[in-house]
């Protein structure tokens, strides 16, 4: 028998190495693939195990596959139908090269291999249980048919951190400093889990949602610039779908992780998976803390300083007091600290009931609670009219702090079931599923304002919201004859959203009315579509048709008595059409070529009007007018796949109408009282490159890049009504025209200094976006990891500095007529910590960073239940 080097030798040189570069080879629009399995045995026709199994397509080596046998011999993998020369691999076994023609699904058989002459085998399987099998790392970044894959495995920066740090180095995604995800400049992204929309993500909990999914427990990141007519036709930036870990390897596997960091984080988190005969079971979960703090400035200059008219003259104080000041200028520094508390668990198998039929159930659920303290310091400067008859207007220079204490919680469940059946071997297949789910969030403060030390207002605000979905679909599929397949599908979705907003206080605000109110969102979306897709020679094409029919009633009853209830149903009915075209140059060599119609519907927090009073001085104001925007998405690509490199530019176009766009206004020059409201404002287009890459130089050095550069152009004017100096009404514009270049750069550079130690230095870069109104500033952050295998492969611990030059901020300009604002906000500055991982149980072990190879699973490893 051979020694564990030797035996990791042959396995990295002949056997995994080849299969990885075979998966990678694999390109989009290929001939539809087939389940193809079946056993390797010796010539006593017991199993042969961890055997390489390789097929070499004769008419197009880009189509060729390998695989690993599991410890019973046996292997699976997909395969497009053709002739194939079928090559098997194993120690101390001769290697054998059988000629097969793969028609379509099905178990191939037993293939038998024999003996080496000198081995001391003899016919019988050798015992293999404790091989260490290494094999160079796969790419993390791979471009398929009509979505781009990413596997944080290798992402040694987000080690222990949540699924808000593993975005940061998503290709095409960008992460601003509040926690808001964009996808080529624009916000509007849909977020899916194991391919559904999920409770996980919360209504409206935005960067505390994020922060609650542990970044040990995400498979992969399916980033889907322009999705198909399968996809629901939301977000029209793209898709981000999270696929979560659901092991397929064999026995009891698992692994578990622990982390320490500052600003104050730990977690505990665990991955388990048992599968034997036809169940397969997993169970995820663990817990965190992580404290956070938020810091923002803000400085605002009012112009045309103006003083009104008196007349006639005051004689008492009373009537001086009603006099409104004259804002000069404002700067306010605001300190928010949050302490967080998150909790959450998933369970669920996976039942064979037959070789063409499984059912699936999955339970999830998530919580987070804490407390914060918002500190809000206000320096005024404004004239106040005084009883001094020869000079009645005096600068007062007042200073008000905001003292808020809030305690919010948030528990969301989710549960799935679904079943799949195959009606034949030829791919013709069934799969239905349901899902339930509710998440319900509470957020109170309570707040004192002082000015000049001198308590002067007490307020109370509670904020209590509850979603339930349910969420229904069938998937179907057809294939006609080898290179074509019919798809089509049904989905059912019932949202139901409710707001109780409440809020007391001791000052004489006369909008605090408005703020009470109760809302109750609902909207159904009934959603059908069509899909075909089929290959000529080397040109692939793929056309799909849905129709989303959406209900939504908003039924708003505010608590002020002068304000009757709103009952306000939108009804839409709208197709998307999807195109995809590709073209085979060579192997590996491919341009693609696709289109898409998208929609933005409004989030129902958008739609709730006067929604927010934790800041008297910043209020956001919800639009129960609000309509959806929508998108014609254009694309062509190239794809070039090689041994060391990957390379994918793509061209876009974006042409957005009704975009919605935040509206920053005064409803009363006045005072000194900001609003920010929704609304739907011209239209925007983007053309621009967006460019992905991966190089590995030397197999100590990788480096993944990626640069989306764009031109922008903005349309839009809008009115809004105010109350001038004088105390007259007035109708202001504000102009959102505006035009030029931005970017997006990432760098990602991965050193292995040995066999067990690699460190990662990480790069980003935003540019700066203006409009006629508003100038927002570049941003860039450097971060750094360092990784170590110990414990012989069964453990490794990870360093890792979020933001090392503490540079992460956002800075945004305004300008108007009447003011001029500057804004700075950095969410949460510096931050560093240290995780241990240790694995059990596993058929294989790995040396980091390298990554282990799962014998059962497919090429493309999906185990979601389907995107529609």
């Amino acid at each position: 028998m051979k020694n564990k080097t030797e035996i990791v030798n042959i396995f990295t040189r002949k056997t995994l190495g080849l299969t990885l570069v075979l998966s990678a080879a694999a390109m989009a629009f290929a001939q539809e693939k087939a389940d193809v399995s079946g056993t390797i045995v010796n010539k006593k026709n017991q199993p042969v195990p961890y055997a390489s199994v390789t097929f070499s397509n004769k008419a197009n080596k880009s189509l060729s596959d390998a695989v690993l046998t599991d410890e019973k011999g046996q292997y699976k993998l997909q395969l497009t139908p053709g002739s194939y020369d079928i090559a098997v691999e194993a120690i101390d076994y001769k290697k054998s090269i059988i000629n097969k023609n793969i028609s379509g699904t099905g178990n191939i058989g037993a293939l038998s291999i024999e003996a080496e002459a000198n081995t001391t085998l003899d016919g019988k399987t050798q015992e293999l249980q404790g091989v260490v099998i290494t094999a160079s790392a796969a790419k993390p970044y791979k471009v398929e048919l009509d979505k781009k894959t990413y596997d944080p495995s290798q992402d040694i920066v987000s080690k222990g951190g949540s699924l808000q740090d593993v975005l940061t180095n998503v290709p095409s995604v960008t992460v601003d400093t509040d926690g808001t995800v964009s996808m080529r400049g624009s916000s509007n992204v849909k977020f899916l889990i194991n391919g559904k929309p999920s409770s996980l993500l919360g209504i409206d909990d935005g960067a505390n949602a994020l922060q609650s999914i542990p970044a040990d427990q995400i498979e992969r990141i399916e980033v889907i610039t322009n999705p198909s007519s399968k996809f629901e036709a939301s977000g029209t930036s793209g898709i981000l779908n999270i696929i979560l870990k659901k092991s397929k390897k064999v026995g009891f596997n698992g692994s578990v992780v622990g982390s320490l960091g500052y600003f104050p984080r730990t977690s505990l988190n665990a991955n388990l998976s048992w599968r034997k005969n036809n169940w397969t079971w997993f169970v995820n979960g663990g817990g965190g803390y992580t404290e956070n703090k938020t810091k923002s400035n803000t400085e605002t200059t009012y112009h045309n300083i103006k003083f009104p008219k008196v007349d006639p003259i005051p004689t008492t104080q009373a009537e001086i007091d009603k006099i409104p000041t004259v804002p000069v200028h404002q700067l306010q520094n605001s300190t928010s600290n949050t302490y967080n508390k998150n909790y959450n668990a998933s369970a669920g198998f996976v039942y064979d009931i037959s070789e063409k039929t499984s059912i699936n159930l999955t339970g999830l659920v998530r919580t987070f609670e804490g407390d914060g303290n918002d500190l809000v310091n206000t320096y005024d400067s404004f004239y106040k009219y005084t009883k001094d008859t020869s000079d009645p207007w005096k600068l007062m220079n007042p200073y008000t702090l905001r003292d808020s204490k809030s305690i919010f919680n948030n528990l969301a469940f989710q549960g799935d079931l679904g079943l799949d059946h195959k009606f034949d071997d030829k791919g013709q297949n069934l799969s239905v599923s349901l899902s339930l789910q509710r998440n319900r969030s509470n957020n109170n403060a309570d707040i004192q304002e002082s000015v000049d030390q001198v308590l002067s207002v007490q307020d109370i605000t509670r904020r209590h919201s509850v979603s339930k979905t349910i969420i229904g679909k069938a998937d179907y599929e057809l294939p006609i004859g080898e290179n074509s397949k019919f798809e089509a599908g049904y989905r059912l979705d019932i949202n139901n959203n409710t707001y109780n907003n409440f809020v007391s206080t001791t000052s004489n605000n006369p909008l605090i009315a408005d703020y009470n109110n109760n809302t109750d969102y609902r909207e159904m979306f009934n959603a059908f579509y069509l899909q075909f897709r089929s290959k000529i020679g080397n040109f692939g094409y793929q056309v799909g048709l849905r129709d989303e029919i959406s209900n939504v009633k908003i039924n708003y009853i505010s608590q002020n008595p002068t304000k009757a209830p709103l009952d306000k149903p939108k009804n839409y009915n709208n197709l998307f059409p999807s195109i995809f075209l590709s073209y085979d140059i060579a192997k590996n060599n491919q341009i693609l070529v696709n289109y898409s119609r998208r929609i933005d519907r409004p989030r129902s927090f958008f739609m709730v009007p006067f929604s927010s009073y934790t800041n008297n001085q910043n209020i956001f104001e919800g639009n129960i007018d609000l309509n959806p925007s929508y998108v014609d998405s254009y694309e062509v690509g190239y794809n070039l796949t090689k041994k060391k490199f990957t390379l994918n530019p793509t061209f876009y176009y974006r042409h957005a109408t009704e975009d919605t766009k935040m509206l920053v206004y005064r409803p009363d020059e006045r005072k000194t009282i900001f609003y920010t409201k929704p609304e739907n404002l011209g239209n925007d287009d983007r053309i621009g490159l967006d460019l992905n890459f991966t190089y590995d130089p030397f197999a100590w050095f990788k480096i993944m890049g990626s640069a989306d550069i764009f031109r922008y152009k903005t349309t839009g004017i809008t009115s809004y009504a105010t109350i001038d100096k004088d105390g007259l009404k007035q109708i202001r514009t504000l102009n959102f025209t505006g035009s030029g270049f931005s970017t997006r750069l990432r760098l990602n550079t991965t050193f292995r200094l040995d066999k067990t130690l690699s460190v990662q230095l990480q790069g980003f870069y935003r540019g700066g976006q203006k409009t006629e109104n508003q100038d927002r500033k570049d941003m860039y952050a450097v971060n750094f990891g360092a990784s170590k295998t110990i414990w012989k492969g069964d453990g490794t611990i990870t360093f890792n500095i979020q933001d090392i030059f503490n540079t992460r901020g956002m800075e945004v300009f305004n300008y108007t007529s009447d003011y001029t604002r500057s804004s700075f906000m950095q969410w949460q500055p510096r931050q560093f910590s240290l995780s241990l991982t240790y694995r059990f149980k596993q058929g294989e072990k790995i040396e980091q960073p390298k990554r282990k190879k799962d014998i059962n699973s497919n090429a493309t490893g999906d185990d979601q239940q389907g995107p529609m």
